[in-house]
C-alpha cells in the first residue's frame, strides 16, 4: 500500500499534489504569523498622534514603563481629567465611549497591542533606565492613530538591538546576549 502511494507521489500528478499541499501549509503558516502582528481592534480608536503632538509624554499615560515590566494603560479617570475640560468632548464621536464609560463607571477594555510569549521576561523599566526611547521599539507615534506593531517583535529584533547597544564593550555584549537576560 505504501509503495503504491509513493509510486503515485513521484508521478507528475502526485508531484503537483505535493506542491499544492506544501503551498497550502506554507500559506496557512504565513497567514498565522501575519495575523499575530496585526493591531487589534480597540474599544476606542485612540489617536496617539494627536496626544503626542500635543506634547504629552509617553510616560504620562504609561507610567508603568518607568517602574516595571508592563507600561500599563491609563485609567479612564486620567483621560477624563483632561477631556472633561475640553468643549470638543461634548460633540466628539471618538470621545463618546470615554464619556459613557466614565459616567457609567464601566472600565474600558483595552486590548494589548504587543505581547511577548510566556518564556520571555521583558521589562520596560530596564530599557527606559538604559536610555532607550519608546519609539525605538514602538515607532513614531506622531504618525500613528491607533497603536500597531511597527515591526515584528521577535528574538532577532531584540538581539540586534542588544548587540547595537553594546557597541564595542565586550562585557556588556556578553550580558546583553546571554540567554538568561531575557529567558529566566
Amino acid at each position: 500500500m505504501i509503495k503504491r502511494i509513493f509510486d503515485w507521489l513521484i508521478q507528475p500528478l502526485g508531484l503537483i499534489a505535493v506542491g499544492i499541499g506544501f503551498l497550502a501549509v506554507f500559506s496557512l503558516a504565513a497567514y498565522g504569523i501575519n495575523s499575530t502582528q496585526l493591531a487589534p481592534t480597540q474599544p476606542i480608536e485612540f489617536p496617539h498622534d494627536k496626544h503626542v503632538n500635543a506634547s504629552i509624554q509617553c510616560l504620562y499615560c504609561h507610567p508603568g514603563a518607568a517602574k516595571g515590566p508592563a507600561a500599563g494603560i491609563p485609567a479612564q479617570s486620567k483621560c477624563w481629567g483632561c477631556h472633561q475640560q475640553m468643549e470638543i468632548t461634548e460633540t466628539s464621536e471618538l470621545l463618546a465611549p470615554l464619556k459613557e464609560a466614565v459616567e457609567s463607571n464601566t472600565p474600558i477594555k483595552w486590548v494589548p497591542v504587543v505581547m511577548v510569549p510566556d518564556f520571555v521576561q521583558f521589562n520596560h523599566r530596564a530599557h527606559v533606565a538604559g536610555g532607550q526611547n519608546c519609539e525605538n521599539c514602538h515607532g513614531d507615534m506622531t504618525k500613528v492613530t491607533v497603536a500597531e506593531n511597527p515591526q515584528v517583535f521577535n528574538m532577532g529584533f531584540c538581539l540586534n538591538c542588544h548587540i547595537k547597544s553594546a557597541g564595542d564593550d565586550h562585557e556588556k555584549l556578553v550580558k546583553l546576549t546571554d540567554c538568561g537576560t531575557c529567558h529566566y
